[in-house]
């Protein structure tokens, strides 16, 4: 398995999706069932094949990915040949920007002495799906890179 076993909750929203796989393998609802309850190790496989082009599907489409916690914002762009970084940290020991206060304050604050801004680029290793699918195990989540634009347009003008 490259990623990991989509959640009972991940497979449940997929339903669909995964009858429409189960049908590509030639697999009926009915065999399917017995499956799982006679030979449940090829139906565990075919869940991590399912999750893996789940997720092959989910990260190739990804251009943005942002990770947030209490004095730290990661903001990462997902180029063709490298990962881009625009990360936030708080300095003020007030301040938590996981909560709705705190991420408020850093919406009127973000450009004083109390907000620092760092950038970087790193090219991917030999897999930009894996080098993205480890930064969402750390915590980052795929999103459209509103916040990544506004900070990058800052950043740019500065």
């Amino acid at each position: 398995m490259k990623y990991a076993r989509l959640t009972k909750e991940q497979l449940e929203d997929l339903h669909q999706e995964f009858i429409n796989f189960l049908a590509t393998q030639s697999i009926t609802g009915e065999e399917w069932d017995n499956l799982k309850v006679n030979k449940p190790e090829i139906a565990e496989q075919e869940i991590d094949i399912f999750s893996d082009l789940v997720w092959e599907g989910a990260l190739t489409q990804a251009q943005y990915l942002e990770n947030l916690s209490p004095k730290l914002l990661f903001l990462f762009k997902l180029g063709d040949s490298e990962i881009s970084l625009i990360s936030l940290k708080i300095l003020d020991e007030d301040q938590d920007i996981t909560t709705k206060e705190g991420y408020a304050w850093l919406q009127q604050n973000y450009m004083n002495d109390s907000v620092e801004f760092f950038t970087a680029t790193k090219a991917y290793t030999e897999d930009r799906n894996l080098d993205a699918f480890k930064l969402i195990q750390q915590g980052a989540n795929i999103t459209k890179g509103a916040l990544y634009g506004f900070f990058e347009k800052i950043i740019q003008g500065a």
